[in-house]
């Protein structure tokens, strides 16, 4: 199991210590929701953040996108820093345009589903994918609580994958904490996004460690 730490609930007047402080505590990637407002009732960071905060660590940068026209921020993100993007099908672009365009800049390419969209949804995206996204939250605001009834959609994306022979990582992202990750673990999950769980820890390091043992 990877953890990757997400930076919406980190300190955000000194985010770069604070990547140095996680990456330190033994996390696997980072992961940064960006938001525009429009997609999500929030708005967070944009490409200037994480250019900004590339320097202080060589972990790889997780961007998630909640964000209206993905396919018009690709190269944005790319040039700031990304090593994977992924975008919410729910969006406005297009899909397969938008992985293309992730493709093209040599950055891996996933895709995410909010809480109402079936799993269904991915199976025509899965040979070109890097990995798959499901929110156990709905996206938009950290510290929600975890939603376990969208377990059923991880197993239902892992088959589908086995079934054409692809080995495709599932992340999971809202809710994760110690009390909550061994569901996530039951159903395969590769990769846990905790924000809250991990930041907020008294011992962030502890935290992590915590998560990665749930298997």
């Amino acid at each position: 199991m990877k953890v990757a730490p997400s930076l919406l609930s980190c300190d955000f007047s000194k985010m770069g210590e604070e990547v140095i402080r996680i990456d330190k505590a033994g996390a696997d990637w980072i992961h940064l929701d960006v938001m525009d407002g429009h997609f999500v009732p929030n708005i967070t960071i944009g490409p200037a953040t994480v250019k900004a905060v590339r320097p202080y660590t060589r972990l790889p940068f997780d961007v998630h996108l909640m964000i209206d026209y993905p396919l018009d921020y690709i190269d944005a993100f790319a040039d700031a820093g990304a090593d994977i993007i992924t975008f919410h099908l729910e969006a406005m672009s297009d899909p397969y345009m938008t992985i293309k365009k992730i493709k093209e800049r040599g950055i891996k390419a996933g895709v995410v589903i909010k809480p109402a969209t079936p799993a269904e949804e991915v199976f025509p995206f899965l040979d070109s994918v890097y990995m798959v996204l499901v929110m156990t939250v709905e996206p938009g605001f950290g510290g929600q609580s975890f939603m376990a009834d969208m377990m059923p959609k991880v197993t239902a994306i892992k088959a589908e994958a086995a079934k054409r022979g692809l080995d495709i990582p599932i992340e999971v992202d809202g809710g994760i904490s110690d009390k909550t990750v061994a569901a996530a673990a039951a159903a395969g999950v590769d990769i846990v996004v905790s924000g809250t769980g991990v930041f907020k820890a008294d011992d962030p390091a502890e935290a992590i460690k915590i998560l990665k043992g749930a298997y």
